[in-house]
């Protein structure tokens, strides 16, 4: 910043003008986030293609795998969406996610339970003797 504030006289007016008024600051604090919020919001409308036809080809197109994790993610949402509106306990979920697994399960019942803690250290030792 020093290269600018020593070179750029344009660059010192700003300083000066943002640290001298209020209204100024402002201003160009909204400006800052308005401009670039408007130009991002119309390069996604002009890029977003609500072609229903272009989306029909690209499902015809698509490859088994895709079809078949997208079935798989829809069946996890719906089953996740059904415990929520149950009020069911998923923090089994938040656990095993920390621990980086992904837990497998049938429709409305839970496959494996959270193991404790203390059963977990006495495994690791047993596995490490």
């Amino acid at each position: 910043m020093s290269i600018l504030w020593e070179k750029s006289e344009t660059w010192r007016w700003l300083v000066r003008r943002t640290r001298d008024s209020k209204p100024f600051f402002l201003a160009f604090a909204t400006l800052c986030g308005v401009v670039p919020g408007v130009i991002g919001y119309g390069v996604m409308q002009l890029t977003n293609s609500r072609n229903p036809h272009l989306e029909a080809r690209l499902r015809e197109n698509a490859r088994p795998e895709s079809l078949m994790m997208g079935k798989v993610n829809q069946e996890r949402l719906a089953e996740y969406l059904g415990e929520l509106q149950r009020k069911e306990d998923t923090n089994d979920r938040y656990v095993a996610a920390l621990r980086g697994e992904t837990l497998t399960r049938t429709p409305y019942q839970r496959i494996q339970p959270v193991p404790k803690q203390n059963a977990e250290k006495k495994n690791n030792s047993n596995e490490k003797a």
